[in-house]
This record gives C-alpha cells, structure tokens and sequence, in this order.
C-alpha cells in the first residue's frame, strides 16, 4: 500500500529581534488620557459630595418635619382638649382671653383627665421642638433647627388668628427651619444657610 507523504511545511521565520514597540509620543499620550480619565473621575467623585452636602440639609428638615407633622396631627384630631400658649418642660401659661392664641406651646388632653396631657413646646436654648408625655415625664426630640418661636395658632376657617377659645378652632402649625449648607464652614455672616418652611392646619375629628 502506497502512503501520500505530507505537504511539506515552510520554515517558520524567527522574530526578529528589534521588533517595533511603542514609540516614547505614543506612551505620552496613553498616560495624559490614563491621568484625564482619573482626573474626570475625581472630579465627579468630589462634584458628588458637595452635592450630598447641599441636599443634606434639605433631606433632614423634611424628615423632621414629616415625623412632627405626622404625629400632631394624630394626637391633635384624637384629643378632647386642646390649649395654646407659652410653655416649657416644667411650666404650660394658656393664652388669655382677648389676646392672639398664638405661641410656642401646646397642650393636648387625650381625655377628660387634666392631670393626662401631652406637650409639644419650643425650647429657646436649643432651637428644638419637644415632645412631653406628662405620663412617663419624658421630654422628646421631635425636630431640630426651628428659627420660629410663634409655632403654634389657633384659626378659624379663613385662616384669621382667634382671640378666644373656640371650640371648633383650627390648631395652624408653623415650623421654619434654618440649616447650614456645608457643615465644615464656620458658623457666622458670609456663609450659606438653607431655609425652608412648612405649614400646616389640623382640627379634632370631634367637635362638642
């Protein structure tokens, strides 16, 4: 039996030693786009947290806000006495009769119990709003950063601050907050500051 021999192969070349690389123009320019890309990246990466810091304020006095909101307006509709005036952790002064109902202060009374209340007052000395629990004495956070002393009114339905106790008054709440824009910079004139307000009218579900 006759085999076929194989085509022959041709000899491979060997490289040649010197073969062409990258030319030193060539590795100048991949670094100055290398060092533009990681440049382009820092300065988003920076670009984002300055803008994080300008929103921050925002997002904070909108969380406060929706949480002090949220529950005064629940304990407000559900009470069975409500009084607006002055007050502190240890101390509630009702507006008189005849004068604006209007003040830093209120106190809700769940029930016909007086002694059972609940209190939401301004402290000067912190700039806060507070939540006391007359049962558990225990003062509450609710939101930071309030300029306004004058937080709480009570309205009629135009929106006109009462002068007397009417029973089917609308409670106006009023919380203006102030926050620094970048918490790094000093506190004084010629910095930046971000202001929002945000209003609100509640009424108890029952009216007698």
């Amino acid at each position: 039996m006759k085999t076929r021999n194989a085509a022959p192969q041709p000899p491979t070349r060997p490289k040649a030693i010197g073969a062409p690389g990258f030319t030193l123009t060539e590795l100048q320019i991949v670094m100055g786009l290398v060092l533009l890309v990681i440049s382009g990246i820092i300065t988003a990466y920076l670009y984002g947290l300055r803008m994080f810091e300008f929103v921050k304020p925002k997002l904070c006095a909108s969380d406060d806000a929706r949480q002090t909101v949220g529950r005064l307006t629940e304990e407000i509709r559900s009470a069975y006495l409500i009084r607006v005036g002055t007050g502190s952790a240890n101390s509630f002064v009702e507006a008189s009769v005849g004068s604006p109902q209007a003040g830093s202060a209120i106190q809700i009374y769940p029930s016909q119990d007086t002694n059972i209340f609940i209190r939401y007052f301004w402290d000067a000395s912190d700039r806060a709003l507070k939540r006391l629990d007359s049962q558990s004495g225990r003062v509450t956070l609710m939101a930071q950063s309030v300029s306004n002393e004058v937080v709480f009114t009570s309205e009629d339905f135009a929106g006109n601050v009462l002068s007397n106790n009417y029973n089917n008054r609308v409670i106006g709440v009023t919380l203006q907050f102030y926050q620094i824009q970048f918490p790094t910079m000093p506190i004084g004139p010629g910095n930046f500051y971000d202001f929002y307000q945000l209003k609100s009218k509640i009424t108890r579900r029952i009216l007698f």
